[in-house]
């Protein structure tokens, strides 16, 4: 041990010492509080992202060969909070990048995408006509998803069509638009004696017809109300095959009742664009070989209003996925031939012993499926899935097909084919039990328990990780509210959540007038798309390295919450953000939450993509490493002459 001496401070002047170390510390310590106070003073203010609003800043100018600037029909929206600047920090530029990330980002940001010719407009790249030529006919094969390999993706911006405008807003939207942003007639006069559509002028009107009800989507639902119960909450999520332009779906909204509408491209000329024109919920998509995207028992009811799907067909192979995808104790609605077929044949140009047949042979592969008709009245026939599978497997003793499926997730839709074979249910205890849990009337389903987390059948997520999700997405909307001021003033219609989790999102969001796409990136560790549709929400499986199935323009806002880091390191991101450019309509706005680091490299992106962007803090403070970047796309349109 160190000997002390006489002559030591430590032993003579310990008042002294401590006083001077005291001193300093208090010292260090105010300067310390003083700083943090006038940085949070600098960040209190709430300036405005445009000082001088004016409905003309938000348009870029494009060369004159690819684009022009007619006047736009809405502002591009005006942000609050305080901005963050990385510039000096964390963007690399091509002479210090010190390593090849800093070199790929330095890259990006020098890159300037120029627009794509006019007839990629409406580019759909994963259902890409001449594409889809090259597969079988066969079972529709050709219409499924058939993405471009690298060779074939395209480094441009999709143009809007000359003369574009903002959509009417919702509830307009959904008997309005504009018919330069659709610029297709044909079906006006295809289904003209059947209501679908009409040109008045320079906009196209939704009457509200449908092949099978030309009296209206709202008294074609009432007939249907009055056969099963559309107004009591227990039914809320559809699935409509072969959609048309989604006048069912749009008009259920008003019952509270959300629709997952999908056709394929193009039956008859861009009807899902003009669905989700109209503001309602609708995507691309066939029943052909592959499962459709979505999880076991997601829907409570399913319909089918002339959709032209050979429902006996392969032994019964595409009912048999409706009754994955329906929930227990839900309806399979069926309208159109052979329903009623003693009144229609003629129209038809179908003989008696036609449609007979095929009716008889839908009613047994129901009956095999063990289903229930609950009725046919007139032009409807109604069947019901069982709430459990108690007898149905019992049934399999005298049904020997379809059998019931084993060994298998029964929520796996990506890229998996269909088969013939019965989902099985969760296990129960009796014979009123329903399979899987039981779940709460709308709107209490938003906000309830899902019983998938209730059953714990997704590892690591329990009911209080569940109610703190509801939580942080409350604050995280406080905090969006403030940066984004239109997001509660009705201008965003649709919305889509790229990495929905939980389905957060789309509860906090649930009293704008909006509707959420929710979408589980189909690589994700944990399979929550069962849990968002048991809320009562619709969604998809997607895998972000390929295009999203749908027309150009056809979202508001966009949401990607850690999206970048999820993909970094699986394909080129600047993909990713070409297609969000192709999803999003122009003065559309994108939420990005991410890492700085992760940011900066986004942000270089877009700054090449006509994009106008600041990047903010977490909801939680400056402290976290987590941050937000707020991005709107600024109005150009393609040149007519640009047209190939």
């Amino acid at each position: 041990m160190a000997k002390e001496y006489p002559d030591s401070p430590k032993i003579h002047q310990p008042s002294e010492s401590k006083k001077q170390s005291l001193t300093h510390i208090l010292g260090t310590s105010a300067l310390c509080i003083l700083f943090y106070i006038l940085g949070a003073y600098q960040n209190a203010g709430v300036p405005n992202l445009n000082p001088n609003p004016n409905p003309n800043l938000s348009k870029l100018g494009c060369s004159d060969a690819a684009s022009s600037l007619p006047p736009s029909t809405s502002t591009a929206p005006s942000w609050g909070g305080a901005a963050l600047d990385f510039e000096g920090h964390h963007r690399a530029s091509a002479a210090d990048a010190s390593s090849a990330a800093g070199a790929a980002a330095a890259g990006a940001a020098a890159e300037a995408f120029p627009p794509c010719a006019l007839n990629f407009s409406e580019y759909t790249p994963c259902q890409d006509a001449p594409r889809g030529r090259r597969f079988e006919r066969a079972m529709l094969v050709y219409r499924e998803r058939h993405c471009p390999a690298a060779d074939e993706l395209v480094r441009c911006l999709v143009p809007a069509p000359s003369g574009y405008k903002a959509p009417f807003k919702w509830p307009m939207s959904r008997d309005y638009a504009w018919y330069g942003n659709i610029p297709h007639k044909e079906l006006s006069i295809e289904k003209a004696v059947q209501n679908w559509i009409r040109v008045e002028g320079d906009r196209f009107r939704f009457p509200g017809g449908g092949t099978m009800f030309p009296r209206g989507a709202n008294a074609y639902i009432d007939d249907i109300n009055a056969l099963v119960p559309l107004t009591d909450g227990s039914i809320r999520t559809a699935l409509d095959t072969g959609c048309g332009v989604a006048s069912w779906g749009a008009y259920l909204l008003n019952r509270d009742i959300v629709t997952m509408s999908f056709a394929p491209r193009d039956t008859h000329e861009a009807q899902v664009q003009f669905a989700l024109e109209r503001g309602v919920p609708a995507m691309l998509g066939v029943m052909a070989t592959q499962r459709i995207p979505y999880p076991a028992r997601a829907f409570d009811m399913a319909h089918c209003s002339r959709c032209l799907i050979p429902w006996y067909a392969y032994d019964g192979l595409y009912l048999t996925e409706v009754d994955r995808v329906l929930r227990p104790g839900g309806y399979w609605i069926l309208s159109g031939p052979p329903i009623n077929w003693k009144k229609y044949y003629i129209g038809w140009e179908r003989t008696k012993e036609d449609l007979k047949e095929e009716q008889d042979k839908i009613e047994d592969v129901a009956k095999r499926l063990c289903w229930k008709k609950v009725i046919e009245k007139e032009d409807l026939a109604i069947w019901q899935k069982p709430f459990n599978h108690m007898e149905c497997i019992t049934s399999r003793n005298i049904y020997k097909t379809p059998h019931i499926c084993k060994n298998e997730n029964a929520d796996a839709a990506w890229y998996k084919k269909m088969e013939a074979c019965i989902t099985p249910l969760p296990e129960v205890n009796n014979e009123e039990e329903v399979a899987g849990g039981e779940l709460a009337k709308w709107p209490d389903r938003a906000f309830s328990v899902p019983p998938r987390i209730r059953r714990n059948s997704i590892p690591g997520i329990n009911v209080k990780f569940f109610e703190e999700d509801n939580k942080m997405w409350s604050q995280r909307l406080a905090l969006y509210k403030q940066v984004i001021p239109p997001l509660s003033q009705g201008r965003y219609r649709n919305v889509i959540d790229m990495n929905a989790n939980l389905g957060g999102f789309a509860a906090a969001m649930m009293n704008y007038p909006v509707w959420v796409m929710n979408v589980v990136p189909a690589n994700s560790e944990h399979d929550t798309l069962g849990v968002i549709y048991e809320r009562g929400f619709i969604g998809t499986y997607q895998d972000w390295c390929e295009a999203f199935s749908t027309y150009p323009r056809t979202y508001d806002l966009i949401h990607a919450d850690g999206v970048f880091s999820i993909y970094q390191d699986r394909c080129d991101i600047t993909y990713i953000l070409l297609e969000m450019d192709r999803l999003l309509r122009p003065e559309g706005t994108a939420i990005i939450r991410d890492t700085v680091e992760v940011l900066t490299k986004v942000q270089a992106i877009t700054d090449g993509m006509r994009w106008k962007s600041r990047i903010f803090d977490h909801e939680s403070g400056p402290f976290n490493p987590e941050k937000i970047l707020v991005a709107s796309k600024t109005y150009w349109t393609g040149e007519p002459s640009t047209e190939q």
